[in-house]
C-alpha cells in the first residue's frame, strides 16, 4: 500500500472516530486535508464526500464501539463474579 493510501486511510478512520475532526473538516475540507498531508487529487475527491454517509458511517462505527465495550465489561464482570460459590447455583 502506498503512503499516500495510507494517509487517506488514516484520515478517514480520524473522521469517522472523531466529531471535532469531522466538524473542522465539514467547515473547511481543503484546508483539513492539506493539513494531513493528502495530495491535491485526495483533497478534490474528499470535498465530494457524502456527508449524510459519513455521519451515518460514524454514528454506527460508534455504536458498535460502544457494544463491544459493554459485552467486555460484562464478560470481565461475570468472570469475577464466577470464582464466588454463590454465583454459581444462581445459573
Amino acid at each position: 500500500m502506498s503512503s499516500d493510501a495510507t494517509q487517506l486511510e488514516i484520515f478517514l478512520a480520524r473522521l469517522y472516530t472523531d466529531a471535532h475532526a469531522r466538524a473542522d473538516f465539514k467547515a473547511n475540507p481543503r484546508e483539513e486535508a492539506k493539513r494531513a498531508g493528502l495530495s491535491e487529487e485526495q483533497s478534490a475527491a474528499l470535498e465530494r464526500l457524502d456527508w449524510i454517509g459519513l455521519e451515518m458511517a460514524a454514528r454506527s462505527f460508534a455504536k458498535k464501539r460502544h457494544q463491544k465495550r459493554r459485552r467486555t465489561w460484562f464478560a470481565a464482570l461475570k468472570t469475577r463474579l464466577s470464582r464466588f460459590r454463590f454465583f454459581r447455583f444462581v445459573h
